[in-house]
């Protein structure tokens, strides 16, 4: 568009004429001081938006028109930018709402589902006071006695004669080892013994005696077992004994303690039973208080037939506790 007519594109003046004549400030319209509105061409108030604001000639600021082009530019597309990023924001705000909607709605669906689908939990037990498991205060029972089964005859029912009491061929103490010659049992107990240890027994009940001989470098021993109904009796036969054991001669041992020798005789007692022991050479030589050899056969002996009736009693507890509760 022009302002003139026939003239350059400012007006009809020069080059250094001010299209509008009076300079980049006129009188405005009011009168009062320069402003930029002045008069135009047509005698009319008109607002210079291309003045030249530095002082200088009519010559447009292309630079200024540049940068305000540029300018108006920027405006342009940070107001499109920012609207599309809102618009984009608002979309995704209604998308995810939509789907925590949609999620929530699924969530609930399939809880109710998987609810009906469970089987119904068990009932607790409504009653409390069955009783507990109690233990019982009392201790066991001790293991039976051994010595109570061979202390009275209705415990002690192991089989019983010369050949359980003394086994064997042969006699093994220590590195002393007896030859076994003969055995002997009677119910006559006065008949194996000689003096007042027949009274002894008689008048405590004996029932029966074993005897059995063993021997080793000239010396022997005939060793005799008593039987009584319980304890208490063999105990008092003990108490009472004196005399000795009739030699028991024959399987290789000849006769001994017989025309004058002295001999060695032993009592002891353990349960029901009483034991005795008659130790001498087999030769007419008389057995001293310092013969070690003959006291050590005839201990050898005695302690043999002990261990032996502890065995009794330790072989029928043991079957006693290994036994079913009747």
């Amino acid at each position: 568009m022009s302002f003139g007519q026939g003239g350059p594109q400012w007006g009809s003046g020069g080059q250094d004429q001010n299209p509008y004549n009076q300079g980049q400030y006129g009188q405005n319209q009011y009168g009062q001081g320069p402003g930029r509105y002045g008069q135009n061409q047509y005698g009319q108030d008109s607002f210079d938006p291309f003045g030249d604001r530095s002082g200088n000639d009519g010559t447009p600021d292309w630079a200024a028109l540049a940068d305000a082009s540029a300018a108006r530019a920027r405006r342009r597309r940070w107001l499109m930018v920012g609207g599309g990023a809102l618009a984009t924001a608002l979309i995704a705000g209604a998308v995810a709402t939509a789907i925590v909607s949609s999620n929530k709605d699924g969530d609930d669906t399939a809880s109710d589902k998987n609810s009906s689908q469970l089987p119904a939990p068990p009932e607790l037990p409504q009653n409390t006071t069955a009783p507990e498991p109690s233990f019982s205060s009392v201790a066991p029972l001790p293991p039976p006695d051994p010595k109570d089964f061979i202390s009275e005859r209705k415990k002690d029912t192991l089989p019983l004669s010369a050949e359980t009491l003394f086994p064997g061929r042969k006699l093994t103490m220590g590195d002393r080892v007896y030859d076994k010659g003969a055995l002997a049992r009677t119910g006559n107990c006065a008949s194996a013994v000689k003096g007042a240890l027949a009274t002894a027994l008689e008048s405590n009940g004996c029932e029966q005696v074993f005897r059995a001989t063993y021997s080793k470098d000239g010396i022997a021993v005939t060793i005799a077992v008593a039987t009584f109904e319980n304890e208490a009796k063999a105990k008092k036969a003990l108490q009472q004994a004196s005399g000795s054991v009739v030699p028991l001669a024959g399987a290789g041992v000849p006769a001994f303690c017989k025309g004058g020798p002295v001999c060695r005789s032993t009592f002891n007692s353990y349960g029901r039973y009483a034991y005795f022991t008659t130790t001498g050479y087999t030769k007419a030589k008389s057995v001293t208080k310092q013969d070690t050899k003959a006291f050590q056969t005839g201990d050898d002996l005695g302690e043999f037939t002990f261990r032996q009736i502890v065995r009794r009693g330790e072989a029928q507890a043991s079957a006693a506790a290994s036994a079913p509760a009747q």
